[in-house]
């Protein structure tokens, strides 16, 4: 028998065997490209989306006001010189008569218009603005396209610069010399023009301001100086006397 029949170690056929497990370095060499860059591919693709949402929630985070030229800052500015006439002629009158309804009705509005100016003044340092009025006064009002009645259109001023519903100085001096039943018709003729102007201007803000503070304000000065307007209306009517019209306010 030659070498070749004799039989193999083990008395019997060789046995296949199973290949040896490939080492990591034979894996890796295996590995194609696209294999290899999808893990590095996905990390990166989360770390852009970590950085997007920490720059949108920063973003989100910080406080976003009102400009300088936005309704909201007119509106609080002006509003705010409008109220301080309205507190002076309410405060005027509780010296100059001793009527019950005149002195609960002048303290309600000296109270209200002074808080409502607080707030709006408050607004402002926290947007950071201005409490001075820059440009021309009711500038504001006119973007928003409401009009005050009586007026050319496109007006928002009188015709002397006063912003509509304000007294004149010789209104104001004939109230700080009157006395009694005369000086309580004067003082509620004068504020019924005075809300009528604030209603408009306050409608004009609760439509077009941006931010919701300034709406909620608005639309409260608007319910209040509306139900203030039909009650000093029925406290002229008790003593004979009735509201001016713009013209005779000299509105116009």
């Amino acid at each position: 028998m030659t070498d070749e029949e004799k039989p193999h170690d083990g008395g019997g056929p060789e046995r296949h065997r199973s290949p040896e497990p490939a080492s990591d370095d034979e894996r890796r060499d295996d590995l194609t490209w696209a294999q290899v860059r999808r893990p590095a591919a996905i990390t990166l693709v989360a770390l852009v989306a970590l950085v997007l949402a920490a720059l949108v929630g920063m973003w989100s985070a910080q406080p976003r006001h009102p400009g300088a030229d936005s309704v909201d800052a007119g509106f609080a500015r002006d509003m705010s010189a409008h109220h301080a006439q309205a507190v002076d002629m309410s405060m005027t009158v509780r010296s100059r008569s001793t009527a019950a309804d005149i002195q609960t009705l002048s303290y309600d509005i000296a109270t209200t218009q002074e808080n409502q100016r607080g707030q709006m003044m408050a607004w402002l340092q926290e947007w950071e603005l201005p409490l001075a009025v820059s440009g021309e006064r009711m500038a504001w009002m006119a973007r928003t396209g409401h009009q005050h009645a009586g007026l050319p259109k496109g007006q928002m001023l009188l015709a002397d610069g006063r912003m509509p519903g304000m007294a004149s100085g010789e209104q104001l001096s004939k109230l700080r010399e009157s006395r009694g039943k005369q000086a309580e018709i004067l003082y509620l003729r004068l504020m019924i023009v005075h809300h009528r102007a604030g209603v408009e201007m306050a409608e004009a803000a609760q439509a077009a301001a941006s931010d919701s503070q300034t709406v909620r304000l608005a639309r409260t000065m608007v319910e209040g100086q509306k139900s203030e307007i039909n009650l000093m209306t029925s406290m002229l009517a008790k003593r004979g006397a009735k509201p001016w019209s713009d013209a005779e306010a000299g509105q116009k």
